[in-house]
């Protein structure tokens, strides 16, 4: 099975799994003046606590709102269910009074332990440091791949291909999220942050044991070329990547299942996010260095024992 002579196709794939995410940020930067569909944690909003005499569901909670029409709203528990955080847009003093009394009447009474508003420019600024944050995790990543792979010739492709993967897993979570925000409604919140820096964390393990297979095969199959030696490298790693997310691909769909409303979104985006990483790591970062490989020329038979050599063009 060849599969990274067949990269156009896979690269092919990479577009159209992200061109749905492109498409929606160039139209909402044109409509509404941001790039992507910002739930009250990065826009600004409402936060209201609520403490219950018995655990409630968030979901319940969350219901009342949303009938009420206020569809963004998020609702988590705390204090072993008894208390709820509601996030949603800010509404008047008569607004709030006549939701206090459909929760009453529908849930049940409850304490206000807190009710304050977060304000555009803390969401803005939670927004800048989510972007810094994908941003420092990304160099770091590429810094330490760099490093580690010191021994094989052009050690920053490898990190430079990883980075690469894990960006094609970001914006395909963006194209999953943009689509449901068409269909469901959904937004950019914080646990869609969480899920995204937990795919990159997923998505570069996986591409790391692929390239330290083809660091192995580079000095066990000296004469090879790196494009033959690649796809061995591949195959003998797939099994075991692929067992490895299935395994925690189950536990995110008993999760989907029994989870509830609450966290439907945040694992059904790990879902999505845990796939393309899968597929990243053998159908991207791979074959990218190949590509870059052939492009360059710079690769020219066996690799060299370990130390400070390293293969120059002919």
């Amino acid at each position: 099975m060849h599969i990274v002579e067949r990269r156009n196709w896979w690269f092919g794939i990479t577009i159209l799994a992200i061109l749905p995410g492109i498409i929606y940020m160039i139209w909402s930067m044109a409509t509404q003046g941001t790039p992507l569909p910002l739930s009250i944690d990065y826009t600004g909003g409402t936060v209201w606590d609520m403490r219950f005499e018995q655990p409630v569901e968030p979901g319940a909670v969350r219901q009342i709102f949303v009938d009420a029409g206020y569809d963004d709203t998020s609702a988590f528990t705390f204090e072993e269910g008894r208390a709820i955080e509601v996030k949603f847009k800010p509404v008047d003093a008569a607004a709030k009074e006549q939701l206090r009394q459909t929760v009453i009447d529908q849930v049940g009474p409850f304490e206000e332990l807190a009710y304050r508003s977060l304000g555009p420019t803390i969401g803005g600024e939670t927004g800048r440091a989510a972007v810094v944050a994908v941003a420092i995790a990304s160099a770091l990543i590429l810094l330490y791949i760099a490093w580690a792979f010191r021994q094989v010739p052009h050690p920053f492709r490898f990190g430079t291909a990883a980075v690469i993967a894990l960006i094609h897993d970001v914006f395909v979570v963006i194209s999953f999220v943009c689509i449901m925000n068409w269909i469901a409604g959904w937004e950019f919140d914080s646990l869609t942050l969480t899920a995204i820096l937990t795919i990159i964390g997923f998505s570069v393990t996986d591409t790391v044991v692929v390239f330290d297979r083809i660091r192995e095969n580079l000095r066990r199959h000296r004469g090879e070329g790196l494009a033959s030696v690649t796809n061995r490298s591949i195959l003998e790693t797939a099994t075991r990547s692929i067992a490895t997310q299935i395994t925690a691909l189950l536990v995110l769909t008993a999760l989907l299942v029994l989870g509830g409303a609450t966290l439907q979104q945040f694992v059904a985006t790990l879902i999505v996010g845990f796939i393309s990483g899968m597929y990243s790591s053998i159908f991207n970062a791979t074959p990218i260095l190949v590509a870059w490989d052939e492009k360059a020329l710079l690769y020219h038979g066996p690799m060299p024992s370990a130390g400070p050599e390293r293969v120059v063009a002919a």
